[in-house]
């Protein structure tokens, strides 16, 4: 499986020396961004795996393209810069950096960056999924014991029997249960 890199630098000689040591490695395929295009639309126009954006110096311009690019696609981002600063760090993962790298790129290195700021995307990817999934099921287990309560409550049940209600009544209308608890909480669903 071939890896679609997208690379952002602004020095075109650097950006060409990535780009020969790249296409030497069938796994890869890189498209160079033109010095000055907004990175967003490139993404959009390449459909990229991973981004490397090689800057000089730090630009916090360039971090509000990757900040407005990982609120709309999430995708891996390896930045590199020429000065620490811990600052533009901390700002440079809120917008959305996998890795953060002082230093040029050299061809030995990049590489193993790379695979390793996947593997991290993916693996945040994945709890933040699952932090979702998590989320949701609270919600709506919150939901089916608000209307367990009010059906208790309105139509004197007791707690298993409410819980039947909701489910026969899921069962009859082809709803999901959290659906017709959702409605019980909303004054529908004939609850009273």
């Amino acid at each position: 499986m071939r890896v679609k890199i997208l690379l952002a630098d602004d020095d075109a000689a650097r950006a060409a020396d990535l780009v020969r040591a790249f296409v030497r490695d069938p796994t890869v395929a890189v498209v160079a961004v033109p010095p000055g295009a907004l990175l967003f639309d490139a993404v959009a126009a390449h459909a990229p795996d991973v981004i490397l954006v090689d800057m000089g110096r730090p630009d916090r311009d360039a971090l509000d393209g990757l900040r407005r690019l990982s609120a709309s696609r999430p995708l891996p981002v390896v930045l590199f810069v020429d000065e620490d600063d811990a600052a533009f760090m901390e700002a440079a993962i809120e917008a959305g950096v996998c890795s953060y790298n002082v230093g040029s790129v050299s061809q030995a290195m990049v590489k193993p960056v790379l695979r390793a700021a996947v593997a991290l995307f993916r693996q945040h990817a994945a709890t933040r999924a699952a932090l979702s999934e998590a989320e949701t099921r609270l919600r709506e287990r919150a939901a089916l014991d608000r209307a367990k309560s009010i059906l208790m409550r309105v139509r004197k049940l007791s707690e298993p029997e409410a819980h039947r209600w909701l489910q026969r009544q899921a069962m009859a209308r082809g709803r999901r249960l959290v659906e017709v608890a959702q409605a019980v909480i909303d004054g529908e669903g004939g609850a009273r």
